[in-house]
């Protein structure tokens, strides 16, 4: 980001760029204007990098280095960063408007932005280890430094950006004032370990932007170990995989989005950091060893004994240097510490204000410069530094060269020491040399556009010399010739444009003077600390620290829609007034971080982002008619093809649009719907309603294979105007409705969305699970889940019943399965329970917790019935497919419960029963996996009837004692099929007796049986007959219900 006159944010500006080039176009005029509502702001960031080498404890000195700063130097006088303030003189920031206003604080000074990446998180041993990651999250470990990272801030930090790679792990978060302002947080991840892609080495990237203008990025990069020029040149190469794979999601602003990927060089601020692995090469590791020890021991300089104890590292943190420009010093100070004013001014103050004397300091008394004292610490390290790789490399141009910083470094090599050890170095068999492998780099976009303009300097001037060069030898140049007079043209004044084509190139730009030409004037992304925390010492790492000050462009949400309100009336005013025309603003929609649009020419699109089976997403656009004369406007329906018509048609119908007036948001009423059609006048707005709601389990099923998409295009006609084209799109959440039981078994822990997505990045589309994965369960997770959950719900109905006055059962036999007598809760909340339940589901979360506390039981069983109903809906293939269904229904004339299905409670004794059962059984145990399914769906359903219709054993045993009298086939089964008439007549005649009441609770439970086997017949059984006739219908529908019938009824009853 520049520091030019105008706020030069590349978020706005490349969103702006996908606008229409309409100069009426709301969003580029809104651009346009974009000066006039943003704003410089100044905040604090805080960024760390450790490698933690998988050792045990070290989340626990989290806290100590990264946030408390333990191990700084003394002589600041505190850990914290110096509190904001203004220089006098230096007024507000250059670089953001021109309007004068000064630079808003944000967070008051505290670090706004929170920045920690570690290395080694995880013990990587085996290639194994180093591929897991891409099959599978380590929740684990993340939880872990979250926990330890979340504990150790101040109240209210929120999370902004948490992501892993392996080993690598990158979070990031932001103050409560900074974090509302965060906008498109986008992640990647590039592995560049085994093989070139393996999570082992490799880098974790976050891209923010800050007030819908900055963008900043973080990269946490682990690279190649090893001194040898062989690991060196694979550090390079890493590098340049990473700059060159980080790809981030498009930028949306105000729901407009980029055409196109981020990646590293887009964004205003960058920050790199991480185990870079440089090394120093070209000099022994023992002599750099002794060296080092003999300064932390304080025992380098032997001729300033006094000194010997002050220096030395042992009860002492290791001395650091903060860094500031001498023009933000005094303004960064601490307010409330003093300046300490040198011995010699308050002599000076004290011979008053008349004394003429002037009394000047012994220069001998001065505190020498590190850098040029011999025996300093920071004298030996300025004479290892040169031989650092890194440092190396960006002189030569090979890497980091492109516009990258770095601090002065005035701290100890950061590895390798010794586990538990404050300074002692690598005394392992490898003794490998200190070096500084943990760095931190940074870069804003005016040092990556100084860069690229110094290249394309460099490469001008090079052409220029190659032609001199070409010219002086056509010319035939004498070497032996110094220089030649031509006393007629020398002297001459030559062209100014001659003159100055070469001689533009001025060697002091070359070399070491980039920085400090960077750091002329105001600069925007300031250093000021940057240490390493020698007395952590449960890695052979030290962590490093470095705090930024920043100054940023933001908006300013009131000012933005101000002007956007400005801009409104501008265009109004410009639209031709003879002709009808509108202007659309999409005012607030549920689109989700990761689900982006592609690129559209449209000034207007809607994302509705990642959608749920079941789950209503609304936007909002509104419309105004900003032209002279009225508009009227309607949505051009969808519109029957050839291949798509009718019940097809139906059920991909998932975006409905509806207009309604403004006012009745205002006053909290219901909007209503004012028609397919509608008249605006001049002036006046209206609300155009975006519903996606997707109910049809068929069309889930097209979703779930990949047959059919979310993406349309709305047509908004206004008569004798212009249409206007709005893109629309939504991703689908991934479900366990409409999948078969041959996918659902190959589903792992986890929940099938994830499993759904991680198959979807792997083949590029959404599509069915492969029947040659694995099976992890003989049955469908999501039905024994549901089973277990209504028979657990069942008792608890049952228990409240009798305890609760207010908590009755229903008694129509269809209760709780039969959606029409359903009454505990309105349809809308029972739609809304439905869909937490198929979202737990689909997560493999406990159903128990997926609705409210206070949901009551009836409720709960209500919904959780009907949740098991669209299930097996749902199920493509059925729990008995079509072809097994056929087969049951030629055998049905040999099974007697069968072969009448149209009797009502056929007689049965318990051996009739069982042959019955074991004749249907066999023909399904040719598909087992359906077969568990039918014995445990049909198992689960007979305990919920003889819940919901208790007979007692006192009951059972009154009618087989009244059986035994009556000359039917044996067993209580032979009086059945008299039930319903002998209970009615045993009432009538005022008959109270045991086997009365008896009879009575048998008939509640065969109509209660009847009943659930008629709600689940056809959702079982599939294989209804198209093209049959209307009594061939009848007996098969029949056939389902006895079969589940069949299976409900209990031995001995």
């Amino acid at each position: 980001m520049g520091s030019s006159g105008t706020p030069t944010g590349s978020a706005t500006a490349d969103a702006a760029d996908l606008s229409s080039t309409n100069p009426y176009s709301l969003h580029s005029a809104l651009h346009s204007r974009r000066s006039e509502y943003v704003r410089a702001h100044r905040m604090r960031i805080k960024v760390g990098t450790w490698n933690v080498a998988a050792c045990p404890g070290t989340d626990k000195d989290l806290a100590r280095w990264f946030i408390d700063g333990e191990g700084l130097d003394p002589a600041l006088g505190s850990s914290k960063p110096p509190e904001y303030g203004v220089e006098e003189g230096q007024g507000g920031h250059n670089g953001s408007s021109n309007t004068g206003d000064p630079i808003e604080l944000s967070g008051s000074g505290a670090v706004g932005l929170y920045v920690l990446g570690l290395q080694e998180v995880n013990v990587l041993t085996a290639p194994s280890q180093y591929m897991s990651w891409i099959y599978t999250a380590d929740d684990t470990t993340m939880g872990k430094w979250k926990a330890a990272l979340e504990a150790a801030l101040p109240p209210d930090y929120q999370l902004v950006a948490a992501e892993q790679l392996a080993g690598l792990l990158l979070l990031a978060y932001a103050s409560p004032e900074i974090a509302p302002t965060i906008s498109n947080v986008s992640t990647s991840t590039v592995g560049t370990g085994a093989l070139g892609y393996l999570g082992n080495k490799g880098a974790v990237c976050t891209r923010i932007v800050m007030g819908e203008v900055t963008q900043l990025l973080f990269v946490n990069s682990h690279l190649a170990s090893g001194v040898e020029d062989y690991y060196l040149e694979r550090r390079t190469s890493q590098t340049q995989q990473i700059m060159t794979h980080a790809r981030f999601d498009p930028i949306t602003i105000s729901g407009v989005s980029e055409d196109e990927k981020n990646k590293i060089g887009d964004e205003d601020f960058a920050f790199w950091f991480g185990d870079l692995n440089f090394r120093l090469d070209r000099l022994p590791g023992d002599d750099i060893r002794r060296l080092l020890m003999l300064h932390t021991r304080g025992e380098y300089d032997l001729s300033k004994r006094e000194l010997r104890r002050e220096s030395s590292l042992e009860g002492e943190p290791i001395v650091v240097h903060r860094l500031s420009d001498s023009s933000d010093e005094v303004a960064d100070r601490d307010p409330g510490e003093q300046p300490q004013e040198p011995a010699e001014d308050k002599a000076a103050d004290s011979k008053g204000a008349d004394d003429d004397s002037l009394n000047l300091p012994d220069p001998d008394e001065f505190p020498q410069d590190p850098h040029g004292d011999p025996g300093s610490l920071q004298a030996t390290l300025d004479s290892l530094l040169p031989h650092d790789q890194l440092k190396r490399l960006i002189k030569q141009r090979k890497v980091f060269h492109e516009g990258w910083r770095e601090g002065p470094i005035a701290f100890l090599p950061t590895y390798k020491y010794d586990v538990g050890t404050v300074t002692l170095f690598d005394s392992s068999e490898k003794r490998r040399p200190p070096s500084w492998c943990d760095r931190v780099l940074y870069r804003t976009r005016k040092d990556l556009q100084k860069y690229e303009q110094k290249v394309k300097e460099e490469e001008e001037t090079r052409k220029k010399d190659e032609e001199m060069k070409a010219r002086g030898m056509e010319e035939g140049i004498d070497d032996d010739v110094l220089f030649s007079y031509d006393p007629e043209n020398d002297g001459e004044e030559q062209p100014s444009s001659t003159s100055l084509e070469y001689d533009e190139y001025d060697e002091a730009e070359d070399g070491g003077d980039d920085e400090n030409t960077s750091q002329a004037g105001h600069d925007r992304l300031r250093l000021e600390l940057y240490t390493s925390h020698q007395r952590i010492t449960s890695s052979d790492h030290k962590p490093v620290t470095t705090i930024f000050a920043l100054d940023y462009d933001a908006v300013v949400p009131e000012l933005k829609a101000k002007v956007h309100a400005e801009v409104a009336r501008e265009l109004d005013r410009a639209e031709n007034e003879g002709r009808p025309g509108i202007t659309i603003v999409v005012d607030r929609h549920d689109a989700r971080d990761h689900a982006r649009l592609d690129a559209t020419d449209s000034p207007t699109h809607v994302d509705f982002g990642e959608i749920r089976f079941l789950e209503r997403h609304t936007s909002t656009l509104t419309l105004a008619n900003t032209s002279g004369v009225p508009a009227t406007l309607s949505f051009i329906e969808k519109r029957a093809t050839d291949d798509l018509e009718g019940d097809d048609l139906a059920q991909v119908q998932w975006l409905m649009t509806s207009f309604v007036h403004p006012e009745a948001a205002d006053d909290d009423t219901e909007p209503v719907d004012v028609g397919k059609e509608v008249t605006l006048e001049p002036g006046e707005t209206l609300n155009a309603v975006l519903d996606t709601l997707i109910t049809n389990v068929a069309h889930a099923q097209m979703l779930n294979a990949g047959h059919s998409t979310l993406e349309e295009v709305l047509v908004l006609r206004v008569t004798d105007g212009r249409d206007h084209f709005i893109p629309v799109r939504a991703s689908w959440a991934p479900t366990c409705i409409g999948r078969s039981v041959e996918e659902l078994i190959r589903v792992p822990d986890g929940g099938i969305r994830a499993f759904a997505h991680s198959l979807s990045k792997q083949r590029g589309s959404n599509g069915p699970i492969p029947h040659d994965l694995p099976a992890h369960r003989p049955a469908p997770r999501e039905l024994f889940q549901l089973t277990e959950a209504i028979e657990s719900v069942t008792q608890r109905v049952v228990a409240d019943a009798q305890m609760l006055e207010d908590c009755t059962i229903p008694t129509d036999p269809g209760w709780p399965f039969d959606e029409v007598v359903c009454k505990s809760t309105d349809a809308d909340t029972r739609t809304e329970h439905i869909l937490s339940l198929i979202s737990a589901l689909d997560q493999n979360h406990t159903l128990s917790s997926a609705l409210p506390p206070e949901t009551p039981s009836l409720a709960r069983l209500e919904a959780l019935a009907q949740t098991l109903l669209l299930f097996l809906r749902g199920l493509t293939d059925g729990i008995i497919p079509a072809a097994l269904w056929e087969r049951i229904d030629q055998a049905a004339p040999s099974i007697p419960a069968l072969a009448n299905p149209a009797a009502a409670n056929p007689p049965l004794d318990d051996a009739a029963l069982d042959t019955d059962r074991t004749t249907v059984l066999d023909i399904l145990q040719s598909a087992p996996n359906h077969n568990i399914c039918f014995v445990f769906l049909t198992t689960t359903l007979a305990r919920v009837v003889s819940e919901l219709a208790p007979l007692s054993k006192a009951e059972l045993d009154a009618m087989k004692s009244d059986v035994a009298s009556l000359p039917a086939r044996g067993g209580i089964g032979g009086v059945l099929g008299g039930v319903g008439r002998k209970s009615l007549s045993l009432v009538r005649r005022g008959t109270v007796s045991p086997v009365a009441e008896a009879l009575a609770a048998l008939e509640r439970r065969r109509a209660r049986e009847r009943r659930v086997a008629e709600v689940f017949g056809g959702v079982v059984c599939r294989g209804l007959g198209v093209g049959e006739g209307a009594r061939e219908r009848r007996v098969g529908e029949g056939r389902r219900r006895a079969v589940m019938e069949l299976f409900l009824r209990r031995r001995g009853e």
